[in-house]
């Protein structure tokens, strides 16, 4: 259906045409935030990493527990064929994915630029004894510099871990030493190429270079050094169970800058709280009878905003069929998209993102929108 792209492309078997989440960065998060929406996310750290639920291959229920460095699964039972797509991709990423971008990130950055060979990550992670899942970085990578969208140039799988049947997309093609470890390298192309390497050792800890595994990719043909880095990601794709699977500790640091998302404080007072201002912007993707559409709310005010309501009427039949990281309602024309209880506050010059789902016949614009 190609309706949403998902984060980490790795089953066997999995086919192009399986969809998922939207991803949408929220307002920061304190330790312990719960999300159990499908495509529930939030930002953690002043914004600089986005933590996603996207549970996208199941229907049934899975909760994460947001903490101030990651996350863990605090419930989820999946129970999905291990021959075909996982249940979900939660995680925690750095850059730009879709709309959303961290905050203060350098992605997307070209291969090509200095600074790329200069970034470092490293996440630490805690592993259930039972289950069938991997443990896995997915580094995305696109020809051109893209904030929004799916990636069309390679996606790079680091599989720190994994328990059970299931293996990365394609087949095994080579083993190499990269980043103090040995790993099985995999390939296959699923409209883009998926280049995955599997750890012989699985391992609770790894840090490294991200370019190490680029350069091995471009010797091989898979990649190139013209394409733009546009996000760095870390998580779980859960086949059976997942509760308990965990990322303790993520980081990404460029140039050996480490994050920068705390800044000192003034000594001036704080700004009056729900004096923000707002603005929207909605980009749709059409396709026969049916479209989804993103819709981003910045605060423009110097103050902060707490909640937030965005309107609008469409000119024909569309009719909204769901929708994610918002709480919509539609009246005949009329829809109105209200916040959910994690992303209701966003800071001055920060913003939030939902989506929605639909169907429509004749003509589709873009409506014109409010914000308060």
């Amino acid at each position: 259906m190609g309706i949403r792209l998902r984060a980490g492309l790795a089953a066997i078997g999995l086919l192009a045409a399986t969809g998922t989440a939207i991803l949408a960065a929220a307002t920061s998060a304190h330790a312990d935030t719960t999300i159990c929406e499908k495509y529930g996310s939030t930002t953690i750290q002043g914004g600089r990493y986005v933590v996603q639920n996207n549970v996208w291959g199941t229907d049934q229920t899975q909760c994460i527990n947001v903490t101030s460095t990651g996350f863990s699964i605090s419930q989820a039972n999946h129970n999905v064929p291990t021959n075909g797509a996982p249940a979900s991709y939660p995680s925690v990423f750095y850059g730009c994915h879709y709309t959303n971008c961290s905050s203060g990130t350098i992605l997307p950055l070209r291969v090509s630029d200095s600074r790329f060979a200069g970034i470092q990550t490293s996440v630490s992670m805690s592993y259930p004894s039972s289950g069938q899942w991997d443990a896995a970085y997915d580094i995305w990578f696109d020809p051109t510099p893209r904030t929004d969208g799916q990636n069309t140039g390679a996606e790079i799988m680091v599989w720190v871990n994994h328990a059970g049947a299931p293996q990365p997309v394609g087949s095994r093609v080579a083993t190499v030493n990269l980043a103090n470890g040995t790993w099985d390298v995999w390939f296959g192309n699923i409209g883009w190429n998926v280049i995955s390497y599997v750890r012989t050792q699985g391992t609770g800890s790894v840090s490294f270079a991200p370019s190490a595994f680029l350069n091995d990719a471009v010797s091989r043909g898979y990649a190139q050094t013209s394409w733009y880095l546009t996000s760095i990601q870390a998580g779980f794709e859960p086949w059976t169970g997942g509760q308990g699977l965990a990322v303790n500790n993520f980081s990404v640091t460029t140039n050996g800058t480490p994050p920068t998302s705390n800044p000192p404080t003034s000594s001036s007072p704080p700004p009056n709280p729900g004096n923000g201002k707002c603005s929207v912007t909605y980009t749709k993707n059409d396709w026969g009878g049916g479209f989804t559409a993103d819709v981003k709310v910045t605060n423009t005010g110097s103050a902060a905003l707490n909640g937030w309501t965005v309107a609008w009427s469409f000119s024909g039949n569309q009719r909204i069929t769901s929708s994610w990281n918002a709480t919509v309602t539609q009246s005949g024309t009329a829809v109105t998209a209200r916040n959910m209880s994690y992303n209701a506050s966003i800071p001055p010059g920060g913003s939030t993102a939902f989506g929605f789902q639909g169907t429509y016949s004749g003509s589709n614009p873009v409506p014109s929108i409010t914000c308060s």
